[in-house]
């Protein structure tokens, strides 16, 4: 097994559940301080509370990412060099690779979902002439966050570790061509010590004529 591929499982995978967590969380933006000290209660919002534009936005991107997070977790277990499936040590690569991509796509959809959400609330909450109840940065922003930098980080390490498979045939050739170089060089000096010894005995028969 690849000693890269370990961690971009863990980061991967990682990844894909905290953007599952977020996604299904209710606390996606809370009530300011100031209007739950007057009011004693504290109002939180998801993802699914509201239909606004912006969010019918965030819900797709949001949707996206938890789907080609979950295909990536599938390609990836399927490009490990310890499965028994996905064909030769190459191309599990290719699929590792695959995975990798696919993780990245679903971290920059995740971010860019949980970062128009966050824009939203913050120009509303310092926005002056905005006089309807105001919100803060809930929990499940940050999860998406951290989500999203998991899945970038562990595509990352995935495509960078099919470099792996590519260093030990060049070794192997390396290795081939000094033996070769070898067997020349042995095969080159009898060579000439079978012309060095032949026109001695040639010239031990004229002597004798």
């Amino acid at each position: 097994m690849s000693r890269a591929q370990i961690p971009a499982l863990v980061f991967g995978i990682g990844g894909f559940g905290a953007l599952v967590a977020a996604v299904i969380s209710n606390e996606w933006k809370v009530t300011t301080r100031a209007s739950s000290v007057i009011t004693a209660t504290w109002v939180y919002q998801g993802l699914w509370m509201n239909c606004a534009g912006y969010i019918q936005a965030c819900r797709g991107l949001m949707i996206a990412a938890v789907s080609l997070g979950f295909f990536g977790s599938i390609f990836a277990l399927f490009g490990m060099k310890c499965t028994k499936v996905g064909g030769s040590d190459k191309a599990k690569a290719k699929i590792a690779c695959l995975a990798g991509i696919v993780f990245i796509l679903s971290g920059l959809c995740s971010m860019t979902g949980c970062s128009l959400y966050a824009n939203k609330i913050t120009t509303e909450f310092f926005d002056p002439l905005f006089v309807e109840q105001k919100y803060e940065l809930g929990a499940a922003l940050f999860i998406g966050w951290a989500g999203a930098s998991l899945c970038i980080i562990g595509g990352v390490i995935f495509c960078f570790s099919i470099s792996d498979n590519n260093k030990t045939p060049r070794m192997a050739y390396a290795y081939n061509g000094a033996t070769s170089a070898m067997s020349s060089r042995t095969k080159y000096h009898g060579g000439e010590d079978f012309k060095t010894t032949h026109p001695s005995k040639q010239f031990d028969k004229n002597a004798y004529v």
